[in-house]
């Protein structure tokens, strides 16, 4: 029985955009992507680039792991 640790990406992006009350749309077209990017990042359905990434936390005025975290699962084979 041999564990290979899993994991996925979780955001808090739709927490951080909610204090602030902006619409999915307004931070699409802050960030230069479109509303469905947006749509899939807070469903967890894609993981954005690094330079996504870095530019999404640049501005919610905090840190990537502020609002990214890789959370790891162990899988048996």
């Amino acid at each position: 029985m041999v564990r290979k640790e899993q994991g996925h990406l979780q955001n808090r992006l739709s927490v951080l955009r909610a204090e602030r009350k902006w619409s999915q749309k307004q931070v699409a077209e802050m960030l230069g992507v479109s509303r469905q990017t947006i749509v899939s990042l807070e469903n967890n359905r894609y993981s954005p680039s690094l330079k996504l990434a870095f530019e999404i936390a640049s501005l919610f005025e905090t840190t990537l792991h502020d609002v990214f975290q890789y959370e790891m699962k162990e899988k048996e084979e």
